[in-house]
């Protein structure tokens, strides 16, 4: 897919979902918070004190790699209970310099979405009754 690939989000490869990818959260002491990457493994390792630091690393870029290809692909990813990520496509238009009102083509691109699930809208992780 055009614009879909090693400038993704403006990031490096490794890190295209960066942005997908922030989880807020609340803790006692600071409010809304954003887990990156890195919390997410350390909380990963805390929970799991039987697994090593360096395999929960490995799994996760390795989930957050398969999405992202996936994406790449055109495919859209479903996380049951956790959220839906897609590609949606934005047609090329005409835009304005800000500084200078000119008008300016702007190209088509792929820009990656995500949607949360339902449950984790309200930063509940609690599954929904039926």
């Amino acid at each position: 897919m055009p614009g879909i690939g090693g400038s993704f989000l403006g990031c490096n490869p490794a890190n295209r979902l960066t942005g997908l990818f922030r989880c807020s959260y609340t803790d006692g002491l600071q409010g809304d918070r954003t887990m990156i990457k890195s919390e997410l493994i350390e909380k990963l390792a805390e929970e799991n004190p039987h697994l090593y630091q360096k395999d929960l690393e490995r799994v996760v870029n390795t989930v957050l790699e398969e999405i992202t290809q996936a994406l790449e692909r055109g495919d859209r990813v479903e996380l049951r209970g956790f959220g839906a990520f897609s590609v949606r496509n934005r047609p090329p238009r005409q835009g304005r310099n800000p500084r200078t009102g000119e008008p300016v083509s702007v190209k088509e691109k792929h820009v990656p979405f995500s949607r949360p699930a339902r449950n984790c809208v309200n930063g509940s992780t609690a599954r929904p009754r039926p």
